[in-house]
This record gives structure tokens, sequence and C-alpha cells, in this order.
């Protein structure tokens, strides 16, 4: 006799049609069932918990209460959204989140009709929103738009630059505030909730239309100051006097996990037209419902693999301590010899490790919230007043605060420390978060210094040569994971600027690598000395500016020349060809033979998320992809062939 089934009512869910049949006395056990099955797919698949958790009774109540997917549901951003996969006909996948070939940690367009925006970056959903409620408008339709954006993400300029546009085209669109740890306005009990679902009712909107209307026969100014003075003593009340000035109509706090108040409050905003966007303020509580997440101080935001019962993590065996943790001791050791240095990041000081850096130095460590674009300017402001910021920051966020590197940092030349994190492939969280493009992006932009550590000792060094260059902005990359084991020194040596290393002395091959390829590398060095192949292996160390007499020599020598870089066409193989072009070494100018060169890049294509050496070597850029490209490049066709299946 089988046993009877833990979550009976979310087995009859597929889809959230089947969940608009169910009665709301049933949401509140739907919520439980979907609790417990968010916590045991995660347990199996790792990532983020503590987010999904906050918003299992919102995701019931939005799927129940709107119309999906004719009714748009924006997630920002999309790591919250594992509760709405379950929901939404990918229950029978959810224990293959972010493993190769399997559901996605965020929302994607691709991959279902209910994700019609793919959220991994922050603060996007109002924007996204805004766009297609007005696209709904030019077509004529009636369907509703909902946006749920996180108080952090709020933080972000992009957000209240959507927000503005939003206040000013009255537009129907609503935002959902999922407010999980600001506290903007707590509720306070029963008072609260039933103030937050009178101001979304009919009644509530007629009354105050016809005020407005009396207020109308009174001369202009008086008119406007009762207007403001009503809509700021409802803001007093509620908290929404921000929105309110936007041109939101605002609507809470309300509790988030009570399905009492969600429910009509939702069914009241869908109903009831008041002329614009409305926000509805809810207050959350991450990780709500499983005691080890809401007792953890990050609520089990980003999880290993766990033990349901006890919520302990399976750590993986660690060889060699992080890259990230090889850099944030790095920079103490520095900043405790120079109180010039200090640190900023853009709400990531634990993914950067200046967490630690803060413990330390407190007043010298600045959290900016998702501001990319503020921390850029902010570290270029501190080095005008003669401070060495090291603005830490991922190399797909720095992508959002571009402008800002170009405009405040490159333009004026101020020496502006980028500690990039999380170059190249990172793994299960996929092509959103790969730091496929810092090389290329940064590379054009005059006077700029960029390094890549090729190990975890290369790092110490570069975060010490960073610390030490006052003569503009440099840059330093550096990948998510484990070092390769190697010891570490007491304190960095300052590298001479655009100077590389030679690792490996040959005859006939050049291999120069950038960043942490330089160990497959090397062991394709190796196989090549098996196919008789007498290979150099040269550490760039600087992508830019470049060791132009380190890489004359390695033309002149070798019959092939390749580079090999954890980064996308543009970059610094782009650089290398161009200064072998300009050198005349690519049409045989000073060379002892006819060079071969060949860049090996990070294809033309976004990679979906897997293991690390799975996309690498799916990118042709592991020690066999390396030997095959070489004997191709040579000639040797079907010893190629043989070497990427050998």
């Amino acid at each position: 006799m089988s046993k009877p089934s833990k979550t009976p009512l979310l087995d009859r869910i597929s889809t959230p049609h089947d969940l608009r049949q169910l009665p709301e006395s049933e949401l509140k056990q739907v919520a439980a069932e979907l609790r417990a099955e968010t916590i045991e797919a995660v347990s199996v698949t790792g990532g983020h918990l503590g987010a999904g958790l906050g918003v299992i009774e919102l995701t019931v109540a939005i799927h129940h209460t709107f119309n999906t997917p004719d009714d748009r549901l924006i997630w920002d951003v999309g790591h919250q959204a594992y509760p709405h996969k379950i929901l939404t006909g990918r229950r029978d996948r959810i224990r293959t989140l972010r493993q190769g070939g399997g559901l996605s940690g965020f929302t994607r367009r691709s991959e279902s009709e209910y994700d019609p925006f793919g959220a991994a970056h922050s603060s996007t959903s109002i924007s996204a929103g805004l766009g297609m409620a007005v696209a709904r408008d030019l077509d004529g339709r009636t369907n509703n738009v909902i946006s749920v954006i996180g108080d952090g993400a709020m933080s972000a300029g992009m957000a209240f630059e959507a927000m503005n546009n939003a206040g000013a085209m009255h537009s129907r669109l609503i935002v959902i505030l999922n407010d999980n740890d600001m506290s903007i306005a707590p509720p306070v009990g029963a008072m609260s909730a039933y103030l937050a679902r009178l101001s979304a009712t009919r009644t509530y909107l007629k009354l105050r239309d016809i005020g407005k209307q009396l207020t109308r026969q009174l001369p202009a100014r008086l008119d406007r100051a009762i207007t403001r003075a009503v809509e700021h003593a409802r803001g007093y009340v509620t908290g929404g006097t921000l929105f309110e000035e936007l041109g939101f109509y605002y609507v809470g706090p309300i509790d988030g996990h009570n399905l009492d108040q969600l429910l009509p409050v939702l069914k009241n905003v869908r109903d009831t037209d008041v002329g614009g966007p409305v926000l509805i303020h809810v207050m959350t509580q991450k990780g709500k419902g499983y005691a080890p997440a809401e007792s953890a101080d990050d609520k089990y935001h980003g999880v290993n693999t766990f033990d349901v019962v006890t919520g302990a993590q399976v750590k993986p065996k660690a060889n060699a301590p992080s890259y990230t943790r090889v850099f944030a001791d790095a920079l103490i050791k520095a900043a405790r010899e120079d109180d010039k240095i200090v640190a900023v990041t853009a709400a990531m000081p634990t993914g950067t490790g200046l967490d630690l850096f803060g413990q330390e130095f407190p007043k010298r460590t600045f959290d900016v919230g998702i501001a990319e674009q503020h921390a850029v300017t902010f570290a270029a402001g501190l080095a005008t007043e003669g401070y060495k910021p090291f603005c830490a920051i991922y190399s797909t966020f720095l992508q959002r605060g571009y402008d800002q590197v170009v405009h405040d940092v490159s333009l004026q030349n101020l020496p502006v420390r980028f500690a990039i994190d999380r170059a190249g492939l990172v793994g299960a969280d996929g092509a959103t978060h790969a730091g496929s493009f810092d090389v290329a992006y940064l590379g054009i932009l005059p006077g700029m210094t960029i390094m890549a550590a090729a190990d975890e000792a290369e790092l110490v060094h570069m975060v010490a040569t960073a610390a030490a260059y006052d003569d503009g902005p440099i840059a330093f990359r550096y990948p998510r994971g484990e070092g390769v084991g190697l010891e570490l020194p007491t304190f960095g040596k300052v590298l001479e600027i655009g100077k590389g290393r030679v690792l490996r002395e040959g005859t006939r091959v050049a291999l120069l690598s950038l960043g942490t390829r330089l160990a497959e590398a090397l062991h394709a060095a190796d196989m090549l000395s098996a196919h008789g192949l007498s290979t150099t292996v040269a550490d760039a160390r600087f992508a830019k500016p470049l060791d132009c007499g380190l890489i004359a020599q390695l033309a002149a020598n070798h019959e092939v020349l390749m580079t090999i870089e954890e980064g996308t066409i543009g970059g610094f193989g782009s650089f290398v060809m161009q200064m072998l072009a300009e050198a005349g070494a690519l049409d045989g100018t000073g060379t002892r033979v006819p060079l071969k060169f060949r860049a090996m890049v990070l294809p033309d294509s976004y990679q979906d998320h897997d293991k690390p050496e799975r996309l690498y070597a799916q990118a042709g850029l592991d020690a066999k992809a390396i030997v095959a490209k070489v004997l191709s490049v040579l000639g040797r066709q079907d010893d190629a062939a043989k070497a990427l299946i050998a």
C-alpha cells in the first residue's frame, strides 16, 4: 500500500488554472505544501532558498487572483521565483534547477510562457512592466501587468527612473513591493490591514474623487494645498508618501504571509481602475517557515545542498582558499599599511569578500546598495580626494555602471581600483552572471590598466600592484571558486606594469594565457610534447598595456602563437592581433618562419548553466581543445580529432 502524498493539493495543480479552481479556504494548505516542496527541491539542487520562501503566500495569491499568463507577472529578481516555477508546469523538473540541461535559477522567457521577462539582474521589473503595459494600451487589450520587486532592488536608480516615468504616463501597472528587510512602515496589527484593504476599494476611491471634485471649486492654490495635505496625511498613516509623489496609488503595508489580507487587496486592485499605476506594499520575511533559514544571518539566500531536517549544508572539501577570500585577506593586509585604502561594493559584501574587510575597517567600507552606477562614481569622487578606492563588483554587474566607468573614471583618468570578481564562466548561475565581457569592454578605454590573475598567488600580487598604482584606473579580474593550491605570499609584490612572465620554454609552439586558463595551458604543453611539439607557455598578466616585447619575441621564435583567455572575442586576443598586425609580424616581418596566430576565446553565444569544467570544455578552452587547436593549425587534422576524444 503506497504512502499518502505529503502534498495532496499541490499534486492537483499543474498550472495556475488548476490553482484558480480551488476555493480560497484551501490556499493556506497549498502554501504550506508549496513551501515544503520548495525546501525539499533546493535541498537536492542547492540555489537560492530564502527569497523564495519569503514569497510563498504572495505567489499563491497572485496566481489565484490574476489570470496568468495572460496577465503578465514579472519577478525581480528572478531567484525568488522557484515557487512560481513549481506552480507553472515545471514541478516535474524542479529538481534539475541550476543543473546542466535543467531549469534556470532565474526566470527565463524561453523556458515558459509564464516567464514574460528574464530577470537575473536586479531592478528591471518596473521598466519592463511599463513597456508591457504601454504595449497593451496601444493594442487596446485589458490584461494586467504585475511587477514584483524586492526592497533591495528598490535601491537601484533604474527602479526610480521607471517609477517616475510610470507615474507620468498613467498606464495601468501594478507594482508589488516585497519588503523583507527595510521595514519602511511595518504593519501594526488589524488597523493597518484594515486601512490597506479600505484604500484599495471602489468606495474609498469614489469618496476620494468626490473630495477632489469639491476642492476643485476652490481657488487653485488652496485646491493644491488641500489635495497635497490629504495625500501626505494618508502617507503618514500608511507610509506611501514617496510613492504617491511619484504618481503611484499606494496600498499598504500588508502582511505578505497572511492570505486573508493579501487576497482581498489583490482582488480590489485587480477590479478597480485608479487611473494610473498602483504600488502594493507587502511585508514579508526572508526564509519564512523554515527555522534554519529564519535564524541564519543571510536567511539562506544562497545554499549548497542541505539536510532538510537540520538545515546543515553539504560543504565541498576545499583544497585551496577561494579567490574571493584571497582578495579580501590581501586587501585587509594592504589597508593595515595604508589608511587611504577604502572599499566599495554594490550590495554584495559577502560575495566580494568585503564583509571581512568591513569587520576590521567598518568606517572604510561602503555598501551602496544595488547601485553600480553610483558605486563607480562614488569611488571616483573618493579618488579625487586622494583616497584609494577598491570598487569590488562582479564582472556581470560592472556592466551596469559602464557609462560611469567611461565618463567619470576613464575620461578623468582617476585611480579607481576595480576588483572584478566572477570573471569567466560561473557555473550554476549561467549566462546572466558569467563574466565574459569585461576585458573587451574595459580594454577599449584609454588609460585603463587590466590585469588577470592566473592563480591565487598572482592575485595577491595584483592587489598590491593596484594599491600602489596612482596613474589612472586599474582593474584586476579573478574567477569564482577555489585557487589551484599554491602557497600564498605573506605580502604581495608590486608587479611591473605591462610585463608578463614565461613559465616554460619551448621552440615551436607558444601558448600565451591571460587568467586562470594558465593551468590548462601548462597541461596542454605536456600533451603537445607527446606529439613531438616543444611548447613555450607564458602568462600575459596584463591585457592592457600589452607586453609588446614578450609578444614580439614569441612571434619571432615560434611557428604557432596562440592566445587563450576566459573572455569573448574583442578582448585580449584581439589586442594581441592588432599589435602583431601593426608590427608586421602577420606579414612575416621579423619572424623566423611564417607565423600562424590564433586567438582562443569564449564562443559567440550565451552558454547555459552547468559545472564550470563542463562549460569550459564546451567552450573549447580546456587542455584537450588547446592541443586539438594547435594540431589543426599545423595541418594534423587526424591527430586533432583524436586529441578531443582522448
